[in-house]
């Protein structure tokens, strides 16, 4: 449950990084959307490496080039998964690209934790 406290507060921060990224583009021009989705997860997922490698995953049985690598692989999973529901709720369902990636999240955040707890850094 620590862990999973841990990795609420750097998911947090990497919420804001992405999301921030993400309105970026969007603000310069809406068609952006997709683009600054993946820029955002390009560049958070790297912070999410850098502070769960340091605080929350630290006993792996990795190297740190092992983990980031598989880091970038299990948030690959839902980035796909996210970014699917992405193209579906704004081309498909009419949803705006400003809300569409806070409901994503419902389902993009647990996958997460999941994936980078047993298996990229796995003890």
């Amino acid at each position: 449950m620590v862990q999973f406290i841990k990795f609420g507060f750097i998911g947090a921060s990497n919420t804001l990084i992405s999301t921030a990224v993400y309105y970026l583009f969007v603000w310069v021009d809406p068609k952006l959307y997709f683009i600054g989705n993946v820029v955002g997860w390009v560049v958070s997922v790297f912070n999410s490496f850098f502070w769960n490698n340091r605080f929350v995953f630290r006993d792996s049985q990795f190297f740190w080039w092992q983990k980031l690598i598989r880091a970038y692989i299990a948030y690959g999973g839902s980035f796909i998964v996210g970014s699917i529901l992405l193209a579906l709720q704004v081309q498909v369902l009419g949803i705006s690209e400003w809300i569409a990636p806070w409901i994503n999240m419902v389902i993009t955040i647990p996958l997460n934790f999941v994936l980078n707890k047993f298996w990229a850094f796995k003890a």
